[in-house]
């Protein structure tokens, strides 16, 4: 019997560090009282730092959700294409949402989980008016300045070989070094997905003088990842996105929020904790989705504040339409 009861404890001791690990985030994040979120570095629209310190941007707003939506504050980690998977891996950050394509190499070989898509997006190229191209199949021979560690510099890679076209890639670390060897001249073509190229080109001395050609020879989903493994988390993170997304989708917005509770649409009462138990099932409070939309807004909220057409990316929502709008954006229901 006591030989039993050893080889039960010694099993329950092998089994505790496996469950700690399968339930650790979100209990982490509750109890530091702090967010570490894991954006880009100086990118404008998305994660952007003024002389302040003072961060702003589409990504940041919905690290900025998160937080609120599990009732701390949050702590922004600015990395690099190449600092961001092993500040994932290793703990630095609790999530990333630093425009991370979902790829199967980064979902299954990295041990990463990707739990949604905030924004659509494919790569482009940029060039300076001046050259008068109108087009990629045009840039033989060019030189072009690319981040390196990123899908950019596979598809660059693709894209000229499907072509037959030779090229010379000037590497850089940091997408900010990218825009400003690019704009000193040192590479005839400026590569990323086109959200960034309109990003980096409203940091221009001159962003008239650039232009950004028709082609998309990607796909390039971006969204939050988490570390696998570590399924509720996950679960807090992908259901904290599609509030946003559901939000702008049923007209909640950062003003009349208190109020939607009141809805007698039965999704929204059970979104915003009037009804049923949500929050719980996933840690949180009740009204977790009210306190992420009060904070910073619906996805439209967000895009328009960031990216949208009076900011100076003037970005059109296109694939980021809502899908009754004839775009991609599409969130799960609340049931």
């Amino acid at each position: 019997m006591k030989r039993i009861v050893l080889i039960c404890l010694t099993v329950s001791a092998l089994l505790l560090p496996v469950s700690s690990l399968m339930a650790g985030t979100l209990e982490d994040v509750k109890s530091r009282g702090e967010l570490k979120c894991g954006i880009a570095q100086q990118l404008p629209g998305f994660a952007y730092a003024n002389e302040k310190g003072e961060f702003s941007g589409f990504d940041v707003d919905f690290c900025r959700g998160l937080a609120a939506a599990v009732g701390v504050k949050v702590k922004f980690v600015a990395l690099s294409a190449k600092e961001r998977f092993p500040a994932l891996q290793s703990g630095e950050v609790d999530v990333l949402y630093r425009n991370t394509t979902w790829t199967f190499s980064r979902d299954v070989n990295l041990g990463f989980d990707f739990v949604g898509v905030n924004y659509y997006d494919g790569q482009g190229f940029m060039v300076r008016k001046k050259t008068k191209i109108k087009t990629a199949k045009k840039l033989k021979g060019a030189t072009v300045c690319v981040n390196t560690g990123t899908t950019t510099e596979l598809n660059l890679a693709d894209y000229f070989r499907a072509n037959n076209m030779k090229y010379k890639a000037v590497l850089f670390e940091k997408a900010e070094e990218v825009r400003k060897a690019y704009e000193a001249g040192r590479c005839d073509v400026h590569t990323t997905d086109a959200s960034g190229l309109a990003a980096q080109r409203s940091a221009m001395a001159d962003p008239k003088s650039h232009v950004i050609l028709p082609e998309i020879i990607s796909k390039e989903p971006l969204g939050p990842a988490v570390r696998h493994g570590d399924n509720k988390w996950g679960d807090v993170v992908r259901w904290v996105l599609n509030a946003h997304i559901v939000a702008e989708e049923k007209g909640i917005t950062m003003k009349n929020v208190g109020k939607m509770a009141s809805s007698q649409d039965p999704e929204v009462q059970r979104m915003l904790g009037a009804t049923g138990s949500l929050g719980a099932d996933l840690g949180l409070s009740a009204d977790f989705a009210a306190n992420a939309i009060k904070a910073v807004g619906n996805y439209g909220e967000i895009f328009e504040r960031n990216v949208g057409a009076k900011t100076p990316l003037a970005l059109s929502r296109g694939q980021n339409a809502l899908w009754s709008n004839g775009g991609l954006l599409y969130a799960p229901p609340f049931r």
